[in-house]
């Protein structure tokens, strides 16, 4: 994609408000008749949903196929025009109302992961669901655009639109009956970790959030992140650019996240988020008393422990499964030792 960031981390390889602004999607080209979405409005100054109108359509399923100890199920929703979102739906078998868990990953991240077995495998394994997607204008979500328009430029469209996704899919979920939606939780890295963060600051149905190198204090992010393209900063960097995304960023909401456990990972080493913000990102989540570990990475060999087998992963399953009554603990721990060999 023309405006990939100059420099992507390696590591895990893998408030202020203006006046609201209703601003409906853009019809797709392909079918500009298409009356669906008419009376969808949307608030792009705000994570909640409390101002915005979005009525989801009845959801598209491929049905799950069975591979080995879990099922994977392509299901795609959509409530705005031009924005059908798939959902890589991965659910162990034999798990009645797995506890399931959101994963987000930063632009210009594509859905190649949620189609790896080895992924499949692992977000599955202790009997946890798993529900993967993309944020607004990445991967199958960016069409019908100029290519000077893409995630950064539009900044506030991308953080708002996509908080109120994570929302929205969660409704989503809810309706289907097969997941246990108090036992929720969200793996999210960069961009898509500050995305999270905003969600979880809204929504309390988020109980455990594991964020890696979110983005944030835009003002300085914008000013400094080698992620910016030097001939498009001066435009970023406008007081009316600035304005439109002040409600939106993470560093305003981190504190008021609902969550009952947050983990804040930083790759100190990876570049697309300055040493200076990391460290006010790190400042704020110490903040959240009693629900906030922080994580710190100084080089990438740091990472090698927690990239091998996928163990980054299990962090948020284990605080999941700490808060869930004793009977529930035993049940998962019990499903565990049923798959291994």
């Amino acid at each position: 994609m023309k405006h990939a960031p100059a420099i992507v981390a390696a590591v895990f390889c893998l408030a202020l408000r203006g006046a609201a602004q209703l601003i409906p999607a853009s019809p797709p080209l392909a079918d500009p008749a298409d009356t669906r979405f008419e009376k969808v409005t949307e608030d792009w100054t705000s994570p909640t949903l409390s101002k915005s109108h979005l009525y989801p359509v009845p959801p598209i399923s491929s049905g799950a196929g069975e591979y080995g100890s879990y099922t994977l199920e392509m299901v795609r929703v959509q409530w705005r025009w031009g924005d059908p979102i798939d959902l890589y739906v991965i659910k162990p078998k034999g798990a009645k109302k797995p506890p399931v868990i959101l994963y987000l990953y930063g632009y210009p991240a594509e859905t190649d992961r949620f189609r790896n077995r080895s992924f499949q495998q692992a977000v599955t394994k202790d009997g946890f669901a798993a529900v993967g997607f993309v944020s607004a204008l990445t991967g199958h979500r960016y069409h019908d655009r100029p290519l000077k328009q893409w995630f950064v430029s539009e900044l506030q469209e991308s953080l708002a639109v996509s908080a109120h996704d994570v929302q929205m899919i969660l409704d989503y979920l809810a309706t289907r009956g097969d997941f246990d939606m108090d036992r929720v939780g969200m793996f999210a890295q960069d961009s898509g970790a500050s995305i999270a963060i905003l969600a979880s600051a809204v929504d309390p149905r988020i109980k455990v959030l594991d964020a890696v190198d979110p983005w944030g204090d835009w003002p300085d992010w914008l000013a400094t992140s080698p992620a910016v393209p030097e001939k498009e900063r001066a435009a970023y960097l406008k007081p009316e650019f600035l304005k439109k995304v002040a409600s939106l960023d993470p560093m305003v909401w981190l504190p008021r996240m609902q969550t009952k456990r947050f983990r804040l990972q930083e790759a100190l080493f990876a570049p697309t988020t300055p040493k200076a913000i990391k460290e006010k990102l790190q400042a704020s989540a110490n903040a959240v008393s009693g629900r906030a570990t922080v994580v710190l990475y100084q080089t990438p060999e740091d990472t090698k422990a927690v990239i091998a087998g996928d163990k980054v992963l299990d962090w948020v399953k284990h605080e999941l499964q700490t808060l869930a009554p004793p009977e529930r603990s035993e049940q998962l721990v019990q499903h565990s030792e049923q798959e291994k060999p």
